[in-house]
């Protein structure tokens, strides 16, 4: 289940599963262990580093699947390693200062996160180029092999007139053995003269005998 590739449609609407599935668990995570109304009225510290664990603990979780969907859907594609690498790390790393602003955000309406929100841009594109990837056997040798006439399987219509055609070609050269035969030489059976030029005896009695 977890080792077959998977096309554009299946890791968009599993890339858009684990991030419902990450508001969920970030949600779940705060009414288990502060509560919202006890993370709203908290000060950053460590009233907050039970709230921090779990979140760390559930998005690494999620980037375990996103990491193993998107391996999935990069060798689909037969995509760069390095996008597939960069995007890995970068989740991870992601996933690390997500719990840790946990640890120092202030709900005062200041957004003073803009490293996390670079990230968070960075793993768009590149989740958008792993999602781009062209779908593997499209090159140009696999065109080349299926232009072959070798295994040409014409469609219902036209099958009825490659089977004339070949019956024709078949006969045609049944024909051509025959007539090829016919034209040969037939050995005579008269006897040839010998080779000092005088005649052979006749097929009644004795003349011409010397």
């Amino acid at each position: 289940m977890f080792n077959s590739n998977i096309g554009r449609l299946r890791f968009f609407f599993y890339s858009a599963a684990l991030l419902v599935a990450e508001i969920v668990t970030f949600v779940l995570c705060v009414v288990g262990t502060v509560g919202i109304e006890g993370l709203a009225n908290s000060k950053p510290g460590p009233s907050r580093e039970g709230l921090a664990a779990a979140v760390l603990v559930t998005s690494l979780v999620i980037v375990l699947f996103r990491a193993n969907f998107a391996w999935r859907r990069s060798r689909d594609a037969q995509g760069s390693g390095w996008i597939l690498w960069s995007y890995i790390v970068f989740s991870t790393l992601f996933a690390i200062l997500q719990a840790g602003t946990v640890l120092v955000v202030k709900f005062d309406g200041e957004d003073s996160h803009s490293g996390l929100n670079l990230l968070g841009l960075a793993l768009v594109g590149l989740w958008a180029v792993i999602l781009a990837g062209k779908q593997a056997g499209g090159g140009s040798a696999d065109m080349a092999s299926s232009l072959s006439f070798d295994d040409f399987d014409p469609p219902g219509p036209l099958r009825g007139t490659a089977a004339l055609h070949s019956a024709s070609a078949t006969s045609a050269t049944a024909l051509a053995a025959a007539y090829a035969t016919r034209a040969a030489p037939v050995p005579s059976n008269h006897p040839a003269s010998p080779a000092n030029g005088r005649p052979r005896p006749g097929g009644f009695g004795k003349r011409g005998l010397v």
